[in-house]
Formats: structure tokens, C-alpha cells, sequence
């Protein structure tokens, strides 16, 4: 009996360890931004200040489903957007928590404004402004149905 009660332990932990938490936009909106003027660009850019909310996501295991980009393949460079391309933040429809930057495992094969699941862990960043403020690292990019 003592055995089954540690096995069960040892499986729920396991389980729990490795699950990813289902993420909406919604949650990704509680940020704040102020202009930041950065010297090395000589310009102001939106800096942004997370709300424990957001915080709390922090290097966990997420899972979202959005727009793919297929920006720049041959630099991996990919996106998933709250809304299409026609009206995405680069278009100026939106602040730049409708967007993350996804750093992909595998290389993704899906046309511009395919509907996907990324699942992968979340990081969030403020001041390296050749990256977004949300980045997927190490993902799985999935079709949606």
C-alpha cells in the first residue's frame, strides 16, 4: 500500500511538472508602458512594466493560440499575433503585448495567418529592444482545428 501511495505521488508531481497552463491574450494585457528613450538607437521606445499577473507566467510552460508570421524563415524568424496580418501590431492596431516572438525547436511550415497552438515556455522582456517583450522559447508550433 505504501508503495502505491509513493508511485501516486510520483505521478501526480510528474504530471503536474510538465503541464502546460492554457494563456489568452487577455492575460498577456496586464502591462503597463511608458516612452524609454535608448541611446543606442537614438530613439523612445514603449517600455513595458508587467503586472504581477504577467509576472507570475514568468519561465512557465504555456500554451496559445493565435496567428502565425512567417516573417523571415531563413532567420527563424516567426511571430504569433492576436489578430491577423491586415490589422496586427505593425500595422499600428494594437500595443506590442498582441504580439510574441516565437524561437522555435523545430523549423515551422505554416502560411502567414494560419491559426496555431504554440506551446513552449514564456519569457518576458523589457529592455532588449531587438526583441519582444513576450518570447516562446524552445516551442512546438501546432495547426489548430
Amino acid at each position: 500500500m505504501k508503495n502505491k501511495v509513493l508511485l501516486f505521488i510520483i505521478l501526480l508531481y510528474s504530471t503536474l511538472a510538465f503541464s502546460q497552463q492554457k494563456v489568452t491574450w487577455e492575460d498577456l494585457s496586464n502591462v503597463k508602458y511608458t516612452e524609454k528613450y535608448f541611446h543606442n538607437y537614438d530613439e523612445y521606445f514603449k517600455y513595458p512594466t508587467f503586472l504581477p499577473s504577467v509576472m507570475d507566467l514568468e519561465g512557465k510552460q504555456i500554451k496559445i493560440t493565435g496567428y502565425f508570421f512567417n516573417i523571415a524563415p531563413e532567420q527563424g524568424v516567426y511571430i504569433l499575433s492576436k489578430t491577423p496580418m491586415s490589422s496586427c501590431f505593425f500595422c499600428g492596431q494594437g500595443e506590442p503585448n498582441t504580439v510574441i516572438e516565437l524561437q522555435c525547436e523545430e523549423t515551422p511550415n505554416f502560411k502567414t495567418d494560419a491559426i496555431v497552438s504554440v506551446t513552449g515556455k514564456l519569457r518576458l522582456n523589457s529592455d532588449d529592444v531587438e526583441h519582444f517583450n513576450f518570447i516562446i522559447e524552445n516551442c512546438i508550433v501546432e495547426l489548430t482545428n
